[in-house]
């Protein structure tokens, strides 16, 4: 399993298996069950080449740069008005006091994971350490915010209290921080295409790659090794990770038996010998380069939202800070 912090500057945890979604539909494929051109050899997640798909997306490091960048809008806001020593973080709970709410998503893909040493250790799990340490580092960061800076910070119910002022100013719907998120997304001509058509096409293209000949033909070949190996047969990575025996938790723990780590470790030891994960990538980047043909316009359009808010991310970074 692999941790993936939150998109959007969220405070949730998203806690994922290897993110090895993407894949290709319809149309681009190869005749027959033949096994796909240019099928790299993956053992690990570092393997894996870009999709084509991934250039119509923001990535972890764009995500990173956007919390920054409104990090410093926000905190030229509070500045602007008349909080001088408002803090590039901050945080709003006295973590001594009271717990971090933190919401926990499992998912996975075709795949599955690559990890084997957190197989090894925690099977088809959530690691409980990783989500302790997330837990304690995002809420200890940065100085508490006070109540007068709460109120710009986050803003008032106006439909409640009616519009509020602070030194002559009102304050901005949302309050400064979310007066910095929105700074990010001015420029962008259509934010749910930005946010939506690549998923979208992405959850059409993966049943597309889950019912192509070869890769059915590779998890068949897959199932084959692990039922050799001595564990139950499975569709697919996906179905094994999924499997109700392994009793997972509302915090997506799960019971870690002998049973379910080593079909875990088995799992991932047949991907390998049979490279099942780059027969995918192969069918997933063959169908993706196809879809994004047929529909250029629509994905050029997407690409130029996500260059605007790149470079508003870029002015807000390189700015001078507010003194």
């Amino acid at each position: 399993m692999k941790v993936t912090w939150g998109k959007r500057w969220t405070a949730a945890v998203v806690v994922a298996v290897v993110a090895l979604a993407g894949c290709g539909a319809g149309g681009g494929g190869s005749a027959g069950g033949a096994r796909p051109s240019g099928v790299p050899e993956v053992d690990t997640e570092h393997d894996l080449p870009e999709l084509p798909l991934d250039r119509y997306e923001f990535s972890r490091r764009d995500y990173d740069r956007q919390e920054a960048a409104t990090l410093r809008l926000t905190q030229a806001c509070m500045k602007s008005y008349g909080f001088a020593d408002f803090p590039l973080h901050w945080r709003e709970h006295d973590t001594t006091m009271s717990n971090v709410a933190v919401a926990t998503m499992i998912s996975t893909t075709l795949t599955g994971t690559l990890d084997l040493d957190q197989a090894r250790r925690v099977g088809y799990g959530v690691d409980g350490d990783a989500l302790k340490e997330y837990r304690e580092r995002r809420s200890s960061k940065g100085r508490l915010v006070t109540r007068d800076e709460s109120e710009v910070l986050r803003g008032v119910d106006k439909a409640l209290h009616g519009s509020s002022k602070v030194n002559g100013r009102e304050v901005p719907d949302g309050g400064c921080s979310q007066r910095g998120a929105r700074q990010l997304w001015a420029d962008v001509k259509d934010e749910p295409r930005m946010n939506g058509y690549v998923t979208k096409r992405r959850a059409v293209l993966d049943k597309a790659v889950a019912t192509d000949r070869r890769m059915r033909r590779a998890l068949d070949e897959w199932a084959d090794c692990v039922e050799d190996k001595g564990f139950k047969r499975y569709a697919s990575p996906e179905a094994a990770f999924r499997d109700k025996a392994w009793r997972r938790g509302g915090d997506g723990r799960t019971a870690r038996t002998g049973r379910e780590r080593d079909t875990a470790v088995a799992d991932i030891a047949c991907k390998r010998e049979h490279n099942t994960v780059g027969v995918w990538w192969a069918v997933a980047a063959e169908k993706q380069r196809y879809d994004i043909s047929r529909h250029q316009a629509s994905y050029d359009a997407v690409r130029a939202d996500l260059e605007r808010v790149r470079a508003v991310v870029r002015r807000a970074l390189t700015q001078r800070p507010p003194a």
